[in-house]
């Protein structure tokens, strides 16, 4: 695909706005002072928990998806013109089985995307990863109780499918173009003589290995999920071991070598953007518990009750902070003390997990502007109607 050239006006603009940032802005006040510690704190934070065990092995996936995986078998399964109920249901799942935060996903859906995904399936794995996880359900139903629990259970699969959909049926002449273009897809490699399943393992050690590393211990009475955390770094081992096994025997070193390519250029086109996006977003709302620039109060007090104000603001505070996988059940859990309404918790539960400022910076590089933002605008229409909905059932 051609490098995006942006035109000097745009670049001068940018600059410009920048500028007038830096020379305004009170530096020396401590809310500024708290909101720059905070963004930093945050970057911090996620290099330490999310890059090495999260971002890097989805780097490594999205790498050999985009060189390794068959095109014919992405399109016959995701792309536009596949069976719908198949090409939702693969998405869905998949997406959902991953069970990772609204950045990790970025560049398994660039990857899928890239390899001839059409965009409605594209857009509803990217949805259903961070928002369908199987623990966070669980805990939802613990710590919120099954109202809110099924409420976000039965939300977040629908919103993945009909979201999918929206973005088919709205972008449907335009992503037929983009995959009729031969040009903007790479020819595969020889395969090697590698046969399907050999290529299916490969991949899906390395899909095992980031589920299972990046298990969460339930805390609660001794289950099933719980004897498979205490053993996730034996099973996780495992999977290195199978992958290894797969580089050396199947693989010829020029293959190594492109893997390691299209990995590298996934994270030039990703990883700026993202940081930058968890900067910025620490800076105006901060950490987890902690404050921003933006007062916490401030929120808190804008989403009490089941307006459809409350239901909103709820939804796009969710969607422009940056939620690490499972923490959206602590933080609404201590709003609901706060006095946050039945509606609004289920709004934010909704938007939050899918959508970040972070990946909404990377998802605009992707799909571009005008994409993005309908995205972003079905998410937050469809989280706040739903909490609008819930809340006059519950009240």
């Amino acid at each position: 695909m051609a490098k995006k050239v942006y035109s000097p006006n745009v670049v001068v603009l940018a600059l410009a706005f920048v500028f007038v940032a830096i020379y305004f802005i009170p530096w020396d006040a401590p809310r500024v002072t708290t909101g720059i510690l905070e963004g930093f704190q945050m970057l911090g934070e996620y290099a330490r928990e999310h890059v090495l065990l999260c971002l890097v092995p989805a780097m490594f996936i999205a790498g050999a998806i985009g060189v390794f995986l068959n095109q014919q078998a992405v399109m016959k399964y995701l792309g536009p013109k596949a069976p719908k109920p198949v090409a939702y249901a693969v998405a869905a799942v998949s997406g959902a089985i991953l069970a990772v935060c609204s950045c990790t996903v970025l560049p398994l859906f660039k990857g899928i995307y890239k390899k001839g995904a059409g965009i409605g399936p594209a857009i509803s794995f990217l949805y259903s990863g961070p928002a369908i996880s199987i623990i966070a359900i669980t805990m939802s139903f613990q710590v919120f109780g099954w109202k809110i629990g099924l409420a976000r259970t039965i939300g977040a699969i629908t919103f993945a499918i009909v979201i999918g959909l929206c973005m088919q049926m709205i972008f449907r002449k335009e992503d037929e173009a983009r995959l009729a273009d031969e040009r903007l897809f790479k020819a595969p490699l020889d395969e090697g003589g590698r046969k399907l399943w050999q290529t299916v393992v490969y991949i899906g050690s390395m899909v095992g290995f980031l589920i299972f590393i990046n298990l969460s211990s339930s805390k609660g009475t001794s289950t099933l999920w719980d004897v498979i955390y205490r053993g996730k770094y034996i099973i996780s081992g495992a999977f290195v071991l199978i992958l290894l096994f797969a580089i050396l025997k199947w693989f010829k070193r020029h293959e190594v070598a492109e893997w390691g390519a299209a990995t590298r250029d996934f994270a030039l086109q990703i990883v700026p953007l993202l940081f930058m996006g968890i900067l910025v977003s620490g800076f105006l709302l901060g950490r987890p518990g902690q404050e921003g620039l933006i007062p916490n109060a401030w929120i808190a007090g804008l989403v009490g009750g089941n307006s459809v104000f409350a239901n909103g603001i709820a939804a796009i505070s969710g969607a422009f902070m940056y939620f690490a996988t499972l923490t959206e059940v602590p933080i609404v859990q201590g709003l609901l003390g706060s006095g946050m309404g039945q509606g609004p918790a289920l709004a934010l539960l909704l938007a939050g997990p899918s959508l970040s400022l972070p990946s909404m910076l990377v998802i605009g590089g992707e799909l571009g502007f005008k994409k993005t933002v309908v995205y972003v605008l079905l998410v937050l229409l469809m989280s706040t109607s739903a909490g609008v909905l819930f809340g006059s059932i519950v009240q």
